[in-house]
């Protein structure tokens, strides 16, 4: 539960009268410029939202972040109107294969919640184990407090959080969680703490604490992406780049995820797409450099051969 400070765009904050929930080697801090939104301009949070419908897919995800928005929208309103405010928890497990959109999701709440008012900058901190568990007693309750106190004012992503239970009850991963739910009390005014990773392996983490279930009430899962939802996020690279793929580089890339899908439970993934585009637009450079003349369409083409080539010099896992 966290006291919500309206933050504005001079950096003073003004407390209200209810209390709702704040809630690199790996360690990403991806950080928007302080201040552009905190006022709660409606039309950044407007845009934002747009950015997050644009999403391939995931309509559960974005049902479920619009129900949070509008939620505490509401609460706001409330206190303008002098009506008792309910609090909510915003500490968050997120459910889902790599790949799936978990850390994209995550950034844009946090751009979300800084626009509204919820949190002073929004930035994101992406962590996983090797980031907050230490080699001796008491380096893992440091490495853990410095990475809470670089994600203060935004959103500590703990991505693949289950692994801090796996070590049995010598690891030292069993102090970085109880250091995080020390965090989570002793910052809870201006931090949100999402934790990520597979889903049964989430399920399972959650049991391994008593408290951690209800200071994270709010569990989001998703899904893999289907055939079609791969194909459009795929257009849309490309589209992003003005690149754009030959009938027969598009049949040949819903063959691939269709095997790729059969062959791996888990694999319907946009990180498959992304590796292989990024390697075909590679692959088409090398085939057109030594062309003494290209035409617009030539450049912009990516095709079967493209595609194959790609395909069987990557790595799948």
């Amino acid at each position: 539960m966290v006291r919500i400070k309206m933050w504005h765009a001079t950096g003073t904050k003004r407390t209200v009268n209810y209390r709702v929930p704040a809630g690199i080697n790996k360690a990403r801090h991806v950080t928007d410029k302080p201040g552009s939104g905190s006022n709660g301009n409606g039309k950044n949070i407007n845009e934002i939202k747009r950015e997050l419908d644009s999403l391939v897919g995931l309509y559960n995800v974005k049902k479920h972040i619009n129900e949070i928005c509008a939620y505490m929208e509401i609460q706001k309103r409330r206190l303008q109107e002098r009506l008792r405010a309910e609090s909510q928890v915003l500490h968050m497990i997120f459910k889902g294969n790599p790949g799936t959109g978990k850390t994209t999701v995550a950034r844009i709440l946090g751009r979300l919640f800084r626009e509204a008012g919820i949190l002073p900058k929004g930035h994101l901190l992406e962590v996983e184990r090797a980031d907050l568990v230490g080699e001796y007693i008491g380096h893992t309750a440091q490495k853990t407090r410095e990475q809470i106190k670089k994600s203060l004012g935004g959103i500590l992503f703990i991505d693949e959080a289950y692994s801090l239970a796996r070590g049995g009850e010598r690891d030292f991963g069993k102090e970085a969680i109880d250091t995080i739910v020390k965090g989570m009390e002793d910052h809870k005014d201006n931090l949100i703490i999402i934790l990520a990773g597979y889903r049964d392996e989430m399920d399972r983490f959650m049991e391994t604490n008593p408290g951690l279930r209800s200071r994270f009430p709010i569990h989001i899962e998703f899904p893999d992406y289907s055939t079609d939802e791969l194909l459009a996020i795929a257009d849309m690279m490309l589209e992003q780049r003005q690149y754009k793929l030959s009938t027969g580089a598009r049949d040949e890339l819903r063959l691939i995820i269709q095997t790729m899908s059969r062959l791996h439970q888990h694999n319907g993934n946009a990180r498959l797409v992304r590796n292989l585009i990024e390697r075909a637009m590679r692959l088409q450079a090398v085939r057109l450099v030594g062309m003494p003349r290209t035409t617009r369409e030539d450049l912009m083409i990516i095709t079967r051969e493209d595609i194959k080539g790609a395909h069987s010099s990557i790595s799948i896992n």
